[in-house]
Protein backbone atom coordinates (compact mmCIF):
# COMPACT_ATOMS: atom_id res chain seq x y z
CA UNK A 1 0.00 0.00 0.00
CA UNK A 2 1.48 3.59 -0.58
CA UNK A 3 2.13 5.49 2.31
CA UNK A 4 1.92 9.50 1.60
CA UNK A 5 4.49 10.55 4.20
CA UNK A 6 8.16 11.31 3.61
CA UNK A 7 9.64 13.08 1.24
CA UNK A 8 9.10 13.36 -3.25
CA UNK A 9 10.49 15.20 -6.01
CA UNK A 10 9.25 15.47 -8.90
CA UNK A 11 9.76 16.18 -12.67
CA UNK A 12 11.30 20.06 -11.89
CA UNK A 13 13.38 18.91 -8.91
CA UNK A 14 10.96 20.41 -6.41
CA UNK A 15 10.07 18.46 -3.23
CA UNK A 16 7.42 17.81 -0.88
CA UNK A 17 7.61 16.30 2.22
CA UNK A 18 4.43 14.79 4.32
CA UNK A 19 5.61 15.46 7.99
CA UNK A 20 2.31 14.23 9.62
CA UNK A 21 -0.35 12.19 8.13
CA UNK A 22 -3.19 11.38 10.55
CA UNK A 23 -5.84 8.44 10.96
CA UNK A 24 -8.25 10.66 9.37
CA UNK A 25 -6.29 11.13 6.42
CA UNK A 26 -5.34 14.79 7.41
CA UNK A 27 -2.13 15.63 6.47
CA UNK A 28 0.75 18.36 6.49
CA UNK A 29 4.02 19.11 5.12
CA UNK A 30 6.12 21.88 3.06
CA UNK A 31 6.69 21.89 -0.38
CA UNK A 32 10.22 23.33 -1.85
CA UNK A 33 9.46 24.65 -4.78
CA UNK A 34 11.91 24.87 -8.11
CA UNK A 35 9.66 26.97 -10.16
CA UNK A 36 8.15 30.19 -9.48
CA UNK A 37 6.28 32.69 -11.27
CA UNK A 38 8.70 35.42 -10.60
CA UNK A 39 11.30 33.44 -11.77
CA UNK A 40 13.35 33.95 -8.42
CA UNK A 41 15.13 30.82 -6.31
CA UNK A 42 13.35 28.12 -4.47
CA UNK A 43 11.05 28.85 -1.54
CA UNK A 44 9.51 26.56 1.23
CA UNK A 45 6.00 27.31 1.55
CA UNK A 46 3.21 24.93 3.90
CA UNK A 47 1.10 22.58 2.50
CA UNK A 48 -2.55 21.39 4.14
CA UNK A 49 -4.20 18.35 2.79
CA UNK A 50 -6.32 15.19 2.98
CA UNK A 51 -6.37 11.29 1.57
CA UNK A 52 -9.12 9.14 0.74
CA UNK A 53 -8.86 6.39 3.48
CA UNK A 54 -7.98 3.51 0.50
CA UNK A 55 -10.00 0.29 0.91
CA UNK A 56 -8.56 -3.47 0.63
CA UNK A 57 -5.83 -3.47 -2.48
CA UNK A 58 -6.52 0.35 -3.24
CA UNK A 59 -4.55 3.32 -3.94
CA UNK A 60 -5.46 6.38 -2.32
CA UNK A 61 -6.64 9.28 -3.96
CA UNK A 62 -5.46 12.87 -2.30
CA UNK A 63 -6.10 16.79 -2.51
CA UNK A 64 -3.48 19.33 -0.82
CA UNK A 65 -2.98 23.14 -0.96
CA UNK A 66 0.03 24.99 -1.33
CA UNK A 67 0.18 28.19 -0.05
CA UNK A 68 2.92 30.57 -1.55
CA UNK A 69 2.63 33.17 0.58
CA UNK A 70 6.08 34.14 0.99
CA UNK A 71 7.07 35.53 -2.41
CA UNK A 72 3.98 34.61 -4.34
CA UNK A 73 -0.12 36.33 -4.06
CA UNK A 74 -0.93 32.79 -5.52
CA UNK A 75 -2.57 29.45 -4.06
CA UNK A 76 -2.13 26.04 -6.00
CA UNK A 77 -4.58 23.21 -5.40
CA UNK A 78 -3.35 19.57 -6.23
CA UNK A 79 -5.33 16.29 -6.47
CA UNK A 80 -3.77 12.88 -7.54
CA UNK A 81 -3.12 9.31 -6.53
CA UNK A 82 -0.46 7.10 -4.95
CA UNK A 83 0.43 4.70 -7.15
CA UNK A 84 2.94 1.27 -6.13
CA UNK A 85 4.68 -1.02 -9.00
CA UNK A 86 5.89 -4.36 -9.05
CA UNK A 87 8.91 -3.42 -7.69
CA UNK A 88 7.93 -1.59 -4.66
CA UNK A 89 8.28 1.98 -5.94
CA UNK A 90 5.36 4.63 -4.72
CA UNK A 91 4.61 7.43 -7.14
CA UNK A 92 1.97 10.15 -7.41
CA UNK A 93 0.38 11.29 -9.87
CA UNK A 94 -1.07 15.17 -9.83
CA UNK A 95 -3.33 17.89 -11.84
CA UNK A 96 -2.77 21.20 -9.99
CA UNK A 97 -4.41 24.32 -10.89
CA UNK A 98 -2.89 27.66 -9.76
CA UNK A 99 -4.69 30.79 -8.94
CA UNK A 100 -2.73 34.01 -8.98
CA UNK A 101 -4.57 37.22 -7.18
CA UNK A 102 -5.21 39.62 -9.62
CA UNK A 103 -6.24 43.39 -8.89
CA UNK A 104 -9.78 43.65 -10.60
CA UNK A 105 -12.59 41.64 -11.70
CA UNK A 106 -11.45 42.57 -15.04
CA UNK A 107 -8.61 40.78 -14.76
CA UNK A 108 -10.00 37.72 -13.64
CA UNK A 109 -9.78 35.81 -16.95
CA UNK A 110 -6.03 35.77 -16.55
CA UNK A 111 -5.70 34.67 -13.18
CA UNK A 112 -5.87 30.67 -13.13
CA UNK A 113 -3.28 28.28 -14.42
Amino acid sequence: QCQLNGLWRNEQDSLMEISTLRENGDFQGKYLTRVTLSGGCAHISPLKGIQQQPGEGGWPTFAFTVRWDKFSNATTAFTGQCFVDAGGKETLTTMWLLREAVGSLKEDWKATR
